[in-house]
């Protein structure tokens, strides 16, 4: 049994060319985009390291255990892929960053469609379930291109599941804390299904892994059984924990001395399920939108 590091140039170039831009934005053309502030140390660290776990799942031994030998270390890589990156990429993302490109006009409409809590759920699920169909895994496993297609389909409809958690931007919104938790346990249930299909199953799903088994410690079932419970309970607790997390900033920002809600403020449309706060005179749209969900900052304004 051989593993390495695969130090593929392509996804190597593809992470640098992303952390470039982010450096670039950031810093010398930051000026450009309107309603722009400067990035935090903390969205940085979030994004730096959103980058260095995608780079880390690609390209580490991880990558050649998971493809060749061990479905447990596939499904690891998976929710490294689903869990892990997207939420600290948006932890890390400005929406001023992002706002020429999602606000276009020939853009907006499919944006504001696909990062809705119902669409960006259902997107997602369906594509891993999908994915883990023994046929179809088994021929993403014989694909190079194919298998990279699919990784990058999982960061990018896991970057939407995530979105109406994490938004930084006010044009499409975060849901509010009480809808994020409700949202964050809904995905236990598709998660643990598809786990629960692939651990309880009396015989191994996906005939790479048989091939190998001489060299390796385990049997394929009993492999297929430990990727099965790292999905299931890893991603089970993982969304417990972001329920956790969004119960505590709900709680740290709820008013010390609860009152009628009165809606003064004329930059607010009232909405008390959605933050849909309209951009504030002299404070760019998102300001506090952009404040991450791994960075409890206290809050300028009462929130119910």
């Amino acid at each position: 049994m051989i593993v390495q590091w695969r130090l593929d140039p392509t996804i190597l170039a593809g992470v640098s060319a992303v952390a470039f831009l982010y450096g670039l934005y950031a810093g010398p053309l930051r000026r450009r985009f309107p309603g722009s502030r400067p990035v935090t140390k903390s969205q940085v660290g979030n994004f730096a390291l959103g980058l260095l776990v995608l780079w880390l799942a690609l390209e580490s031994p991880l990558d050649d255990l998971g493809d060749c030998y061990f479905f447990f270390a596939h499904m690891t890589q998976h929710l490294l892929l689903v869990l892990v990156v997207p939420v600290f990429v948006l932890a890390g993302l400005p929406g001023w960053m992002v706002r020429p490109l999602l606000t276009h006009r020939a853009i907006a409409p499919l944006a504001r469609w696909l990062t809705g809590p119902l669409v960006a759920f259902t997107l997602f699920n369906v594509v891993f379930a999908v994915a883990h169909l023994p046929a179809i895994y088994d021929y993403f496993a014989t694909n190079e291109a194919a298998h990279a297609f699919e990784h990058l389909v999982f960061v990018a409809t896991a970057l939407l599941l995530w979105w109406p958690v994490l938004s930084p931007m006010r044009e499409y919104p975060h849901l509010s804390y009480p809808l994020q938790m409700g949202y964050l346990f809904l995905q236990t249930l598709p998660c643990s299904l598809v786990a629960a299909l692939i651990t309880l199953s009396g015989s191994p799903l996906y005939a790479g892994y048989e091939r190998v088994r001489a060299l390796t410690p385990i049997s394929a079932l009993q492999d297929q059984q430990i990727g099965g419970l790292i999905m299931w309970i890893g991603g089970t607790m993982y969304f417990f924990l972001g329920m956790a997390v969004v119960f505590f900033l709900w709680a740290s920002r709820e008013d010390p001395e609860p009152g009628p809600v009165v809606a003064t403020d004329p930059t607010s449309t009232g909405y008390l399920l959605m933050d849909r706060r309209l951009p504030e005179i002299n404070e760019s749209a998102d300001a506090q939108a952009a404040r991450p969900l791994l960075e409890a900052a206290p809050a300028s304004t009462s929130r119910r």
